[in-house]
């Protein structure tokens, strides 16, 4: 197992629709142990497998919720079926989402309160999980990643704006650009 890099917002691999997973092979075992190492280190809620530049439709969780149960695992090829987004505004302290290609910042976005993921494990045993609020949030999040849709590209106007400047300050925005977990210090 290793921590791998992980690329930053302009990355053509963040930025393009993943493909299917059709090889359950060892280098996929090996990608995912990679991948929990990388989220762990991270530390992270999940990561899709094109944060770490694989193109591949995968993504780990995890998640310890209100009544302390861990959700942890991998989504291979996953399907999500959400409920209406509300409407409204994201509320500043409830809705606050973070990503770890735009590392540091953290915005407001509605979500889903709800959602049903379907996909396969590494044994290619498929699975359903319904999920609600935080839960919800990160598999919508994650699952964005592999359609090549970063959640500051869904933000309100306002904060867009401020997500844009940033990207411009920090140089981000353009092909080739990670960090390494445990090793970067994000807040220079």
């Amino acid at each position: 197992m290793a921590v791998r890099s992980i690329v930053i917002s302009g990355d053509p691999v963040l930025h393009s629709p993943a493909l299917p997973v059709v090889d359950f092979d060892d280098d996929l075992r090996e990608l995912v142990q990679d991948m929990y190492e990388t989220m762990d280190t991270a530390p992270g809620v999940g990561l899709a497998a094109t944060q770490v530049g694989v193109p591949l439709r995968l993504f780990t969780y995890n998640f310890l919720d209100d009544d302390d149960h861990l959700w942890r695992g991998v989504a291979i090829n996953p399907e999500l079926w959400i409920t209406p987004v509300p409407a409204g505004e994201a509320d500043e302290d409830e809705d606050v989402e973070g990503c770890l290609s735009y590392p540091g910042e953290r915005f407001p976005l509605l979500r889903s309160p709800s959602a049903i993921l379907r996909a396969v494990d590494l044994e290619q045993k498929p699975f359903e999980i319904h999920a609600e609020d935080w839960l919800a949030r990160i598999f919508q999040h994650e699952y964005d990643h592999l359609d090549g849709t970063l959640y500051v590209d869904r933000l309100e106007h306002f904060y867009a704006k401020i997500a844009t400047k940033i990207t411009r300050k920090r140089g981000w925005g353009v092909p080739g650009l990670g960090w390494m977990p445990g090793v970067d210090n994000l807040e220079d």
